[in-house]
Order: C-alpha cells, then sequence, then structure tokens
C-alpha cells in the first residue's frame, strides 16, 4: 500500500491508517448522535435542529447571520428549521441592540432543556473518551481535529480555548 507523506518533513503516513481513521470517525459519529436523534425523533426534529440549539445555547445572543456562517447551510433550510425552533417555544429571536434589523438568538428555557437533554449523553461519552485515554491523548485528538477543520477561521475558533487540564 503507498504511504501518504504529511506536509512537510513529517512522517510517512499509511494509507491504510488514514482509511481506518475515517472508519473510526464514521462509527464514533453514529454511537455520538444516537441517543440525541432518538430524543430529537420525539419532537420530529433532525440533526439541523440539534445543530442550531447546540450554537445557540455555545454562544447566546448570535446573529441569524453568524449562524448561517457556522453551518454553512442555506437561508431558506435554516429558516425552516429556525421557524419550527421559534413556533414551538425553543428559540426566541430579540432585534439587536444597534441594528435592529439584525436577529440575535437564545434558547428559552424549554429550549436549555432540551439542549441539556441532548448533550447530555454526549459530554458524557466524551468525559469518558477522556478519562480512558488520558491527558497526552486528549491534546492529539484535539490537535487532529483542528486540522481535519478546513476554514482556518474555523480552527481559530478554538485555538485560542484554554487546554483542557487532568
Amino acid at each position: 500500500m503507498a504511504d501518504i507523506k504529511s506536509l512537510g518533513s513529517g512522517p510517512c503516513i499509511d494509507e491504510d491508517e488514514i482509511r481506518q481513521g475515517i472508519e473510526m470517525l464514521f462509527f464514533a459519529y453514529r454511537d455520538f448522535t444516537a441517543e440525541p436523534d432518538r430524543i430529537l425523533g420525539q419532537y420530529d426534529f433532525g440533526r439541523a435542529h440539534h445543530r442550531v440549539i447546540h450554537f445557540v445555547g455555545r454562544h447566546p445572543q448570535l446573529t441569524v447571520g453568524e449562524l448561517l456562517e457556522i453551518l454553512r447551510i442555506t437561508k431558506q433550510s435554516l429558516n425552516r428549521v429556525l421557524g419550527q425552533l421559534v413556533r414551538q417555544g425553543f428559540i426566541v429571536q430579540h432585534p439587536g441592540q444597534h441594528d435592529r434589523r439584525q436577529r440575535l438568538l437564545e434558547l428559552t428555557l424549554k429550549g436549555r432543556e432540551l439542549e441539556r437533554q441532548l448533550s447530555a449523553p454526549q459530554r458524557a461519552r466524551v468525559a469518558n473518551a477522556y478519562r480512558q485515554a488520558g491527558a497526552q491523548a486528549v491534546k492529539g485528538f484535539r490537535e487532529v481535529l483542528l486540522w481535519i477543520i478546513a476554514d482556518e477561521e474555523d480552527r481559530h475558533r478554538f485555538t485560542s480555548v484554554p487546554p483542557i487540564k487532568h
């Protein structure tokens, strides 16, 4: 099997290792999303709803434009999902303080509870994986994820976050 060289003078990486890493990401994602998917199904919501709830919960007062930038979906797709979440009382929209045309998004109490339910099994899974793997592996995992993220601005969102201490 051919070796694939990393950029620069780093080590050679076997193609089978890369393919196995991709396969592991598929399995990990399947398991990471399984429990939240069951919860979302109770509301007739999908993963797009979960992503909106996650990012609005993590970044209160996020603008619709910022959310579109993060999710990289069409305005039409976001409006469909966001409209449902607003109508059903999970998210509220406020006009911006300086620009009244801006729509600032925030989870309601109901939305925060749903976000907690959705993220609880994921937080537990990641916390357990971090404990099992150890601090050095966590640091390496974060580094790998950073370089999987293609957009430099998106990577920058995480490079200013202090490292996890164990």
